[in-house]
């Protein structure tokens, strides 16, 4: 499927079936040359949605660009994508929210339609995924690492998505009020995704196409310093969410190594009763013993995450879903 026919699917889309709140929420980081496009665009999509433009310490003239194309401009002074989705999710009260980047390479005519699943499908979260017909809208680097992310966040939580890096997206109030925001950057993407996986959220994926950036604005995304951070954060996500499986799995490398240094020592002692080699000895006892602790740090890790889960839960449930006709 081609960029054009999914714009043609978006134009011909159904209509939101309630009059929800709808909140845009656009993080920006010197946006000047693409933020008034973007602001219009949405203005145009959902002409009664409040359009919200956060800027992040931009250098450039981003505020008043964005200030006279009609958005609402606040400030986040704490750097990173990461810390601007906290303050934006903190402050905006709404019934749905849009969060879509500031560089005008997300197409504005798909909202209806995400909103529209996000509602009568009663989704949490519904994620655009790209699709591009150029090279330079989405560069191959950028498109195998978030190949290979997607591959490791489905292999480790179970497959939900195809693109868990876009900037993309549209959540329920429910998602919003419950999502802890705990990322800095640009791996707040995956952290939005965990979230939803962890928590069993209904939620939804559907194509939209995905352009190269006006002139003049720059990409702020580092293919490998973002990706090792995004790689990082999601052996972190793990280790918290699935502890006895991440111990248990260091326990048994350590029990292998103490093993390997144990035997020879167990069969010399066998044929001859003596112990000729203490200090390997000691060592294997040692490593076996950080084995045995190891374990029992994922088990006891494990009841603290699951009384975590039910309580994150417990904050879902407390926030009222948006029927539609109410």
């Amino acid at each position: 499927m081609t960029a054009l026919s999914v714009v043609s699917q978006h134009a011909e889309s159904r209509p939101i079936p309630a009059a929800p709140r709808v909140a845009v929420l656009i993080p920006c980081y010197n946006e000047e040359a693409a933020i008034e496009q973007v602001v219009r665009g949405f203005r145009a999509s959902l002409p009664h949605a409040d359009i919200y433009v956060y800027d992040n310490n931009s250098r450039d003239d981003t505020q008043e660009v964005a200030r006279k194309a009609g958005a609402i401009v606040r400030v986040e002074r704490r750097q990173g994508k990461g810390n601007v989705v906290r303050r934006m999710f903190a402050d905006i009260d709404s019934d749905v929210y849009v969060l879509v980047d500031g560089d005008a390479t997300y197409d504005a005519s798909a909202a209806p339609e995400m909103i529209a699943r996000l509602i009568e499908e009663e989704n949490d979260m519904v994620v655009a995924c790209r699709v591009h017909d150029t090279a330079d809208a989405y560069r191959p680097g950028h498109q195998f690492g978030n190949a290979v992310l997607t591959g490791f966040v489905a292999w480790l939580f179970g497959k939900s998505f195809t693109d868990i890096l876009s900037g993309y997206r549209v959540f329920s109030r429910r998602f919003v009020k419950s999502f802890p925001a705990l990322s800095k950057g640009f791996e707040t993407e995956t952290e939005l995704t965990v979230h939803a996986l962890e928590l069993r959220m209904p939620v939804a994926e559907i194509e939209t196409p995905y352009g190269a950036r006006p002139p003049g604005s720059v990409s702020k995304l580092s293919t490998y310093s973002d990706g090792l951070r995004i790689l990082r954060l999601i052996l972190a996500l793990y280790k918290h969410e699935r502890p006895l499986l991440f111990f248990a799995v260091i326990a048994f490398v350590l029990a292998v190594v103490s093993l390997g240094l144990a035997t020879p020592v167990v069969i010399e002692w066998s044929r001859t009763g003596l112990v000729p080699r203490f200090p390997t000895a000691i060592l294997a006892t040692g490593i076996m013993i950080l084995a045995c602790l190891s374990l029992t740090a994922g088990m006891v890790l494990e009841t603290v995450t699951r009384g975590r889960q039910e309580l994150k839960r417990l904050m879902y449930l407390q926030v009222a879903p948006f029927h539609r006709g109410a």
